[in-house]
């Protein structure tokens, strides 16, 4: 049998968010219905012994519809039955879908909200849910590997003595809440992270700048104050060359970063809807990773 991915220590993390949170595994629906949508209640046994009760499908009606109070509301985690905390990934990925599914959860805003808290543990997984389709208001939600995509979970955006990164973390945090759900939210907050990491930059190393500066200038102050510019490879002629020439490229794509946002991204109050979809977003996103951490990399030897 292979090894999940989604490991125990990984869907407890889970399962503990939703304990904590405002939100219902089953949502605006009965548990045992709820259930029902992956499991075969009346094959399943009861915990009861008392013959009305035979199976789980009686068994959670009396305990959990009926006298509600018998069981606490996230009894099902630790249910045998179900076996939730080691069941295969599909299955346990399948039970997720279903607490966002339009028809359970009828908050569009709620099933976002959760779908965010499960991607930060299962991006750890390289697992996602992603949207699938929409019907309405609805969003259908599908689970996908996220082999090679990045996430702001795991971006480093500054060395870890630098202090006075409350700004970058706020940009993180509206980044992992828009990435999947907002792609021309999600664009902006790409530009602004590289903004107020060029300006924590020249902050800390005492270097003047405008603070109402272009996206493009900053960078070029803040690589000019990290000698991004003049890198190279030591005793390596050819190889500095190369880095060079990427290096080029990398300010050419600060520049596209800071048009895409203009042109896709939230701000100077739009006129029209933005053309953005969560795969431009990705890809904005995916390019400022490769800036920001660079920029961090860099700031941490020099």
């Amino acid at each position: 049998m292979p090894q999940n991915r989604v490991t125990v220590a990984m869907r407890t993390d889970i399962f503990d968010w939703l304990a904590l949170s405002s939100h219902h595994w089953a949502g605006d629906q009965e548990e045992p219905d709820f259930l029902s949508r992956l499991f075969d209640l009346r094959s399943l046994p009861s915990t009861d012994g008392r013959p009305q009760y035979p199976t789980a499908a009686e068994d959670i009606w009396q305990h959990r519809v009926n006298n509600r109070t018998d069981w606490d509301d996230n009894w099902v985690f630790g249910d045998s039955r179900f076996n939730l905390r080691h069941v295969d990934d599909g299955l346990f990925l399948q039970f997720l879908v279903q607490t966002v599914n339009p028809a359970v959860r009828r908050d569009p805003a709620a099933a976002a909200a959760m779908v965010q808290a499960y991607n930060d543990v299962l991006r750890r997984a390289g697992i996602e849910l992603a949207e699938d389709r929409r019907v309405g208001e609805g969003v259908y939600y599908r689970p996908q590997n996220t082999s090679g995509v990045n996430s702001p979970s795991a971006m480093v955006v500054a060395p870890p003595d630098v202090r006075n990164t409350d700004v970058l973390a706020a940009q993180l945090t509206r980044l992992r809440r828009d990435i999947d759900t907002d792609p021309a939210a999600a664009i902006a907050h790409c530009k602004e992270l590289i903004e107020s990491q060029c300006k924590l930059v020249l902050g800390e190393l005492g270097k003047p700048y405008d603070d109402r500066a272009e996206l493009p200038a900053l960078y070029r102050a803040a690589s000019e104050a990290l000698g991004i510019h003049a890198e190279s490879v030591s005793g390596d002629a050819r190889a500095s060359d190369a880095i060079r020439t990427v290096l080029r490229s990398l300010a050419s794509v600060v520049q596209n970063v800071s048009a895409a946002r203009n042109a896709m991204g939230t701000g100077h109050g739009r006129g029209t809807a933005s053309p953005a979809e969560r795969r431009h977003a990705r890809l904005v996103f995916n390019a400022t990773v490769a800036i920001t951490e660079f920029v961090a990399d860099t700031w941490s030897a020099h």
